[in-house]
């Protein structure tokens, strides 16, 4: 679950900064993306459900938005203004399955949690 919050926050952090301006390379926003792995510790013991962390956040290398606007109050001298690298249609999709994954988890906790309840009840009879 932890991962995944990580996720919705970077996706959160690309949105928001989508439509940033700035009037050089070095000063504009850049996607950032979590790098995730699986716990192999827990994999290579045989046990079900291995653990997934975040090894780090990365800045995407993708090319930056390039816009000729002379006019722009934040141009360089040249006339560009650059705009970050973040896809708004790949983040919306991030999002929504980042959303889906922290459902998904809640659910299994609360059933788990649910049969644990009934399982001691059943001992108090």
């Amino acid at each position: 679950m932890s991962a995944q919050q990580v996720r919705l926050n970077t996706t959160a952090s690309n949105m928001a900064n989508a439509n940033s301006v700035s009037s050089s390379i070095d000063q504009t926003y850049r996607a950032r993306h979590p790098v995730f792995a699986t716990a192999l510790d827990h994999a290579q013991q045989g046990q079900a459900g291995a653990k997934v962390q975040v090894l780090g956040i990365v800045e995407s290398d993708a090319p930056l938005n390039v816009e000729y606007a002379p006019h722009h109050p934040l141009s360089d001298e040249k006339g560009y203004i650059y705009k970050p690298n973040v896809n708004i249609m790949e983040e919306m999709a991030n999002m929504i399955s980042a959303s889906r994954s922290y459902e998904t988890n809640v659910q299994v906790a609360d059933a788990a949690k649910q049969l644990v309840s009934r399982t001691l009840m059943m001992g108090q009879r």
